[in-house]
């Protein structure tokens, strides 16, 4: 009976891996073909609607330490490092939002539990102590919400990676510069990597190493037709794209 048992647990781990599939992260949300600003409360909406696995999003830290969602060191011509919170709220996006805190924002992702929130902490133009601190502050905000199962953190920065992973033994993390070797990643204890995709077509073995390695592979950012479609036959285990539409319909072929 055991034996049967065995083989049957067995059966089915080989079949899921027979159709394990790449996974959909919308860059930014889904904003492109939504015409809603990128890092917006809305395009987080669009991207759970889209049924995305996972939604990247952009974090700096203001002057007077609050984390906010935006992708450039400005927003609407005001340097959200040089700034209080208070003051980035004299601008709003285009659809009269005003630029999200990471605690609104993680808010809404909270209320759903189908798409995953990628948390890509910027280096700051300060140093890397405000890059540290920064570290500090995403970890306390997503423990703060019990947020750990559904968040998601990628960098830059490799010495911010190396403080995720010595502040939380747990946490995923995920490196994105491109430069560290599938051997380098897995002594530094991080979940994988997410290179920009020209460095998997580069050296089409290299997905191969990280997965055997058992770490994590995603690419970004990926709009071509033919680029998703090359990272697939390459069994990349996510793509992160402007284009979650278009991801999904080459994936539900």
């Amino acid at each position: 009976m055991k034996r049967q048992v065995l083989l049957l647990a067995m059966t089915i781990v080989f079949h899921a891996g027979l159709f394990a599939q790449t996974s959909i992260i919308a860059h930014r949300g889904a904003w492109k073909n939504t015409k809603v600003p990128q890092n917006s409360i809305a395009s987080l909406d669009h991207a759970i609607e889209e049924g995305c696995w996972g939604s990247e999003f952009d974090v700096y830290l203001t002057k007077d330490d609050i984390l906010v969602v935006n992708h450039d060191r400005d927003f609407h011509g005001l340097e959200v490092e040089d700034l209080t919170y208070q003051e980035l709220l004299a601008k709003k996006h285009d659809n009269g939002e005003s630029i999200p805190t990471v605690e609104e924002y993680l808010k809404r992702g909270l209320q759903q539990k189908g798409t995953k929130l990628i948390f890509e902490l910027k280096t700051s133009k300060l140093g890397k102590e405000r890059t540290m601190k920064s570290v500090e502050h995403s970890l306390a905000i997503v423990k703060k919400l019990k947020a750990e199962s559904m968040v998601e953190f990628i960098a830059f920065d490799w010495d911010a990676c190396l403080k995720f992973r010595e502040l939380n033994k747990k946490t995923k993390i995920h490196y994105l510069n491109g430069d560290k070797s599938p051997a380098e990643v897995k002594a530094a204890k991080l979940t994988g990597v997410d290179y920009h995709y020209t460095i998997f077509q580069k050296n089409p073995n290299l997905i191969k190493e990280f997965k055997a390695l058992k770490l994590k592979t995603n690419a970004w950012t990926v709009n071509k037709e033919e680029d998703m479609k090359f990272l697939i036959d390459q069994k990349i285990d996510f793509i992160t794209t402007d284009e979650p539409e278009l991801l999904k319909t080459i994936l539900n072929k």
